[in-house]
């Protein structure tokens, strides 16, 4: 897909300015000069793209009360898919990811409580078969801003 100019206006705007209000798009749209549903479809076309992966807000989760935890786990290499899709059909699952290593699948996952973490990934354990799940929380969190310059 080509971005024209509106395109990278509104990526630029949706990375450092997203209006905080009951109708954003109608905002962003009035800052470019198109309307709500141009905003809205150009959006979504990118998004179908794959040009946009994803579009919402980052929280201090912790801050929260939230719990989370890096895991990885060996899966077998013609059952990737299969458990790939276990894992992410869990909404607290917020990245997935293929290594080249024994220990393989990598994945996110945050939960309301530890209790209710622990619940997920037992869950996990019991719809994939596979009991070793090693859980790596941080002990340290770095937040790093990456925005891309369109202009």
């Amino acid at each position: 897909m080509r971005l024209d100019k509106i395109d990278r206006k509104l990526l630029n705007l949706v990375q450092e300015k997203f209006p905080l209000l009951s109708e954003p798009y109608r905002k962003l749209g009035e800052i470019i000069g198109i309307s709500e549903g141009e905003v809205l479809a150009r959006l979504k076309q990118m998004q179908d793209e794959g040009v946009i992966r994803r579009l919402g807000a980052v929280f201090e989760s912790r801050k929260l009360g939230y719990s989370g935890t890096l895991c990885a786990m060996r899966v077998e290499p013609d059952r990737v898919d299969e458990v790939a899709a276990i894992i992410n059909s869990f909404p607290g699952v917020t990245h997935n990811y293929l290594r080249e290593h024994q220990i393989n699948m990598w994945f996110t996952v945050l939960a309301g409580s530890e209790d209710e973490l622990g619940e997920i990934l037992n869950l996990i354990r019991e719809k994939t078969g596979i009991r070793e799940i090693m859980e790596l929380p941080a002990e340290e969190i770095f937040k790093i801003k990456v925005n891309f310059s369109l202009s």
